[in-house]
């Protein structure tokens, strides 16, 4: 099958707990899943579109199918808007209308944000909501879609994954009883997305 990119979510790392679990269990089937550092090595500076070009020089044009949780999963919806060669996709409470939802304020036009992969607090520029902006809320990606999302989440509703879903005619929304972090429900995304993806 085509390679597999995960895409990490915000304030993450390619060391998420989600992203080593899927990755051990597409290892098991004898398939290598490739996650790589959203942020590239600089957080302070993180934007939509240095976020993308990281996503393109990852998949470099191939046949692939993105997996993404949180921004991770608009990520990689937006990439597939633009790139008809993604094959599939597997969101996990993705976060549509990013831009528009942040609430945050920027003081001095930086945001303390804990980076959980570097295990510290690094200021945030505000650049990430300006070029945010530039940015559709609901990517128009035909690929079919399979998105997972928590009826608790707190942090991205899941209504946005249910306004995505009525838009696309080939995506489906599970919705779980779960939070933003999904952590509990691994089990039971894991054999919906290998049925998804014919393994």
């Amino acid at each position: 099958m085509s390679r597999i990119v995960y895409l990490h979510g915000f304030a993450s790392s390619p060391l998420s707990k989600k992203a080593r679990w899927f990755g051990e269990r597409f290892a098991a089937s004898g398939i290598s899943m490739e996650v790589p550092d959203l942020a590239a090595g600089d957080f302070e500076h993180l934007t939509i579109s240095g976020q993308l070009r990281v996503i393109e020089a990852t998949c470099k044009g191939e046949p692939v199918v993105l997996m993404g949780s949180s921004m991770g999963g608009y990520l990689a919806a937006l990439y597939a808007a633009r790139h008809p060669e993604v094959e599939k996709l597997v969101l996990m409470a993705p976060a549509f209308c990013f831009a528009r939802r942040w609430r945050q304020p920027f003081v001095g036009g930086f945001l303390p944000v804990y980076q959980y992969g570097e295990g510290r607090t690094i200021n945030l520029s505000c650049g990430i909501i300006e070029d945010g902006e530039r940015y559709e809320d609901y990517p128009d990606c035909d690929q079919p879609t399979l998105i997972f999302h928590g009826t608790k989440d707190t942090v991205v509703p899941a209504e946005l994954s249910v306004e995505f879903a009525a838009r696309h005619a080939r995506a489906k929304v599970r919705l779980l009883e779960s939070d933003h972090e999904l952590t509990d429900v691994l089990v039971v995304m894991w054999a919906e997305t290998a049925e998804f993806l014919g393994l």
